[in-house]
C-alpha cells in the first residue's frame, strides 16, 4: 500500500498527488512512468512521473480526470492509500549533451514536460518554454515552468490568459526570428505534437514526442499503444515512450485512440454513479 502524502487541485479537472514510494523515488528518471491501481481490484494505468524526491521518498504524479479510474483516484484524500504502485517504467528523456531547446507543452501534457524542463535547466541548458491550454482556468504549473525557463511563453485557445493561439504559432515566430534550438521536444494531446512536427520536420529541427496519451496497460501486452514509427511497428510503453517525431504515424496513432472514447464514457458515468452513491 502506498500513502498520499500530499494532494492538490490544480484546477477542476487536474489533481497532483506526491505518493510515499521511497524506491521508486530513488530510481525515477525525467520521461519515464508507473503503473498503479487504485484498490485490488481496480484496473492497471499508467501515470508519468511528474518529479521525485529522493530524501522524502516521493514521486509526484498529476492526472486528469477522465475516466472511471482517475475519478476513483481522485475521490482518495491525503493520508489514504492506493494499493500498488509500480515502476519507474519506459526509458528516460535523453538530455545530455542539449545546449538549447523549446519545450512545448499541451494541457495535462506539461506535467510531462516539467520535469524534462527541469532536468535540461538544471543541466545548464538554456530552456524556452511554450505551453497551451483551451483557457485561462485550465492552466497549471506556470510558476513551476517560470523557475526552470529562461523564456517563458503561456498561450490560451480563447484568449483569456497569455497569447490567443496555438502553441505552434510563437515556436514558429521564434524559429523564424532567428532561435537556433538543438532540439525541440513536444508532449501534448497528439494533433498538437503532429503539429508541431508539421513546423519542425521541413527545417530539420530534431523534435522528440512522447506518446504517453496512448498508453494503456504500460506493459505492452494489451496493444493499445501499438504504432508505426519510421514504418516499424514498435509499443510506446515498452519502446518509448519518446520518439523522433519525424517518423511518427499520427494520424494512424489518433484513429486508434479515438477507438476507446465510447469504452472511457461508459466507465466515467459508470463510476460517477458510484461515488455518488457513496456520498449519500
Amino acid at each position: 500500500m502506498y500513502k498520499i502524502v500530499k494532494k492538490r487541485a490544480l484546477n477542476d479537472t487536474v489533481t497532483m498527488m506526491d505518493i510515499y514510494a521511497p524506491l521508486v523515488a530513488k530510481k525515477a528518471q525525467a520521461g519515464q512512468f508507473i503503473i498503479l491501481r487504485v484498490d485490488e481490484d481496480g484496473e492497471r494505468i499508467p501515470l508519468t512521473v511528474a518529479g521525485f524526491d529522493c530524501d522524502e521518498g516521493t514521486v509526484k504524479i498529476i492526472f486528469q480526470i477522465v475516466g472511471g479510474t482517475t475519478m476513483l483516484l481522485n475521490a482518495k484524500a491525503e493520508g489514504e492509500y492506493i494499493h500498488d504502485f509500480v515502476g519507474p517504467l519506459g526509458n528516460a528523456t535523453k538530455t545530455e549533451g542539449l545546449k538549447k531547446v523549446c519545450i512545448v507543452g499541451g494541457g495535462v501534457g506539461c506535467a510531462i514536460a516539467l520535469p524534462v524542463a527541469q532536468k535540461l535547466h538544471e543541466q545548464g541548458c538554456i530552456v524556452h518554454t511554450i505551453i497551451g491550454f483551451r483557457s485561462k482556468e485550465l492552466v497549471i504549473l506556470e510558476n513551476e515552468f517560470k523557475a526552470c525557463s529562461d523564456k517563458l511563453t503561456i498561450v490560451t485557445d480563447d484568449g483569456s490568459y497569455g497569447l490567443k493561439g496555438v502553441v505552434t504559432a510563437p515556436l514558429k515566430q521564434a524559429i523564424e526570428s532567428g532561435e537556433k534550438f538543438d532540439e525541440v521536444i513536444a508532449i501534448g494531446p497528439l494533433v498538437m505534437m503532429k503539429f508541431v512536427v508539421a513546423v519542425t520536420k521541413p527545417l530539420n529541427i530534431a523534435t522528440t514526442v512522447s506518446m504517453n496519451p496512448i498508453m494503456i496497460d504500460g506493459t505492452g501486452m494489451c496493444g493499445g499503444c501499438r504504432l508505426t514509427v519510421g514504418g516499424e511497428t514498435v509499443f510506446a510503453c515498452v519502446d518509448g515512450p519518446d520518439f523522433n517525431g519525424f517518423d511518427v504515424d499520427f494520424d494512424e496513432a489518433m484513429a486508434r485512440s479515438d477507438m476507446y472514447a465510447e469504452f472511457e464514457r461508459a466507465e466515467r458515468e459508470s463510476n460517477c454513479n458510484l461515488l455518488n452513491k457513496g456520498m449519500k
